[in-house]
């Protein structure tokens, strides 16, 4: 069996052991993205959310609850309110970055259209907050609505920093924290809260949600590219089409001799793309190292996630946390 083979089938035994919750947690989805008259708003949600994806953000909460010895229910409510966040950050996404694709299916915004993306997300982020407010937990609230703003302001700063090659990777890694990281520590400690774990475990499941986070969204842009080794593939090279500027890019841009910027700057920030212009732009990201260099940062917060586990008391799901961390750097091995 390989590693990847291996850590897949860890991850797969945190899903089983979270199966009950999570069918509950689907259960309260399908029932909660209902809508009496707009049926339209149950087409948009059932389109993404039925097109699968991880769950790995409403996992974390489960996990945690779990591991913290928590009892109840009120776990499930803010499983699915994570997702909810989730989604309806998505639907914005795509028609802000006017995608094309959503986990392997047209973007629900060429299904419909803008507005419906953008009203039913408006919808789904209000069910949100009638979930997180059903547990009667003002701290949840207080984390759950903090972090929503935190990944709105993430949006604005991508917007204000895209197709720009001069663009630093503190910008970066403040926007991937900001629009990803923010909903992985999120969930992390709401599932900590619900547990009434001490503040030194809080703390330690923070780190291990931002940590996670981070990884997770710097892997997922080295995917876009073929990995470390830059193998391509059918689905290789969309930020490239997009402009977009991920970590890879950006280092590579920072070395950059003087015909390499210009290649940049033509493709990137004048959208002045021919057939070819991926192949060198994979080139170059080989040339610089900048793909290794990438999953090495990756491998670096991976390990920032396992070691704050080790604030954690011994338990079996915590073991599942630390193969999970390994699991979403494995896709890149």
């Amino acid at each position: 069996m390989s590693l990847d083979e291996a850590t897949s089938k860890r991850h797969d035994r945190l899903h089983t052991y979270l199966a009950e919750d999570l069918d509950a947690v689907n259960a309260l989805i399908h029932a909660r993205m209902a809508s009496e008259h707009a049926p339209r708003i149950p087409e948009v949600t059932a389109h993404l959310i039925q097109a699968g994806g991880k769950r790995i953000r409403p996992m974390l909460t489960l996990a945690v609850a779990r591991m913290c010895g928590y009892a109840g229910d009120a776990h499930q409510k803010l499983a699915a309110t994570v997702e909810f966040i989730h989604t309806a950050t998505l639907l914005h996404d795509d028609v802000v970055d006017e995608s094309a694709r959503r986990r392997g299916r047209p973007a629900a915004n060429l299904l419909w259209d803008n507005k419906s993306s953008v009203l039913v997300g408006d919808y789904l982020f209000a069910r949100a907050f009638q979930l997180m407010v059903e547990t009667g937990a003002l701290t949840v609230l207080d984390i759950l609505s903090n972090a929503a703003a935190i990944i709105a302001e993430g949006e604005v700063l991508q917007l204000a920093a895209t197709r720009n090659i001069a663009t630093p990777e503190a910008i970066y890694t403040q926007v991937i924290r900001s629009k990803t990281a923010a909903l992985f520590k999120a969930a992390t400690e709401v599932g900590g809260v619900i547990a009434a774990v001490p503040q030194a475990r809080m703390c330690a499941l923070a780190s291990y949600g931002d940590a996670l986070g981070m990884s997770f969204q710097i892997v997922d842009d080295l995917l876009d590219w073929g990995g470390a080794s830059g193998k391509m593939g059918k689905n290789t090279g969309d930020d490239f089409r997009d402009r977009k500027l991920t970590l890879p890019v950006i280092r590579a841009i920072a070395r950059a001799d003087e015909a390499e910027r210009a290649f940049w700057v033509r493709t990137i920030e004048r959208g002045q793309q021919e057939d070819a212009d991926l192949d060198h732009a994979m080139d170059l990201l080989r040339r610089h190292g900048t793909l290794e260099e990438t999953r090495d940062e990756a491998l670096r917060y991976a390990a920032l996630a396992k070691g704050a586990m080790g604030e954690i008391p011994l338990h079996p799901v915590r073991n599942m946390l630390i193969d999970l961390a390994d699991y979403v750097v494995a896709r890149v091995s």
